[in-house]
């Protein structure tokens, strides 16, 4: 009878890990990208991803707000939401980088870590001071929209939120636009030289400055979507929301290997698909030993276990080190 428990459950909880594996993929593009060119870990980047967060519900309360919320086309809404936190979550990560990070570029890799962290807890608190401000309270919830909360039924008698199936679809998309950008355009191709060697880079007359904010932009904008796709999925944020999916975010880059675009995808989908299935298996086979309070334990033990056997990642690439 318990297998029967545990086939029966499997589709469904193998939806819900790829949809929670995709908002940590989303987000572990941000930490990738600017590690392949700084071989610096944005540990602030948890908190571009909350203000993304924080837009989307803005946005979506003004509108409800207006009385025109149910009026708008629910795909144009979500567009909406999402041009809107890319942007300005693109545009703190950019300012993140001119006061916090440029001027420590030359000094050594413990200091603009440090800076890194002490960026994380000022928007922190940032943060929760502008909505305490604005709105007396720093706890937002999302309006609920239909036409997301529906649900598809899949074959196999499986089922699908269409907010769910949203976040699938619109990850795929952005790694797949996003490799494109980088791997395609002339643009692309400059960050990638700054990736290699920066000095060189600027001797071939490319803006290095330039590139790395581009960079910045770039991981801000999809941690900003990732952060308003988090919002329509879970609900209700907080200012501190960001930190452990920015930890977890942190984890997959390097279990799909560190710098590498299409390894960040992998890691979010791998550890998101470990943490759900612990989560709803764990119980189960235990007898109720331990229960899905330990996912975490369960999804960072593999992932160990992973880097053990494979330190780069599953798709890792060599970082080479600067003479």
């Amino acid at each position: 009878m318990e297998w029967d428990i545990l086939i029966g459950i499997f589709p469904q909880v193998l939806v819900d890990g790829l949809t929670l594996g995709f908002v940590y993929a989303l987000i572990a593009l941000g930490y990738t990208m600017v590690y392949g060119v700084l071989q610096m870990i944005n540990f602030a980047h948890s908190e571009i991803f909350v203000t993304g967060a924080f837009v989307g519900a803005e946005v979506l309360l003004s509108l409800q707000a207006a009385g025109i919320l149910t009026g708008i086309p629910p795909v144009l809404l979500l567009l909406l939401i999402l041009a809107v936190a890319m942007v300005i979550s693109g545009g703190l990560a950019v300012t993140v980088e001119r006061v916090a990070y440029r001027p420590l570029r030359g000094a050594p890799r413990l200091v603009p870590l440090i800076s890194a962290i002490g960026v994380s807890f000022f928007l922190q608190d940032f943060i929760r001071l502008i909505e305490s401000l604005w709105h007396n309270a720093f706890y937002r919830t999302y309006p609920s929209i239909a036409f997301f909360d529906a649900r598809v039924a899949l074959a196999g008698g499986v089922e699908i939120s269409v907010k769910s199936l949203t976040i699938i679809l619109a990850s795929l998309l952005m790694l797949a636009g996003l490799n494109l950008f980088v791997t395609r355009t002339k643009v692309g191709t400059a960050i990638r030289a700054v990736a290699e060697d920066q000095p060189t880079a600027e001797l071939m007359g490319i803006n290095v400055n330039r590139m790395i904010s581009l960079t910045f932009l770039i991981g801000g904008m999809m941690g900003g979507a990732a952060g308003a796709l988090f919002g329509v999925q879970f609900g209700t944020i907080n200012p501190y929301t960001g930190f452990i999916p920015g930890i977890k975010a942190f984890t997959a880059a390097v279990l799909g290997g560190i710098g590498n675009l299409p390894g960040a995808m992998l890691g979010g989908v791998v550890l998101g698909v470990l943490e759900t299935f612990a989560a709803s298996y764990m119980s189960l086979l235990t007898g109720g030993a331990f229960g899905a309070e330990y996912k975490d334990i369960f999804a960072f033990s593999v992932l160990i276990l992973i880097l053990v056997f494979r330190p780069r990642g599953l798709l890792g690439e060599v970082v080479r080190e600067k003479a």
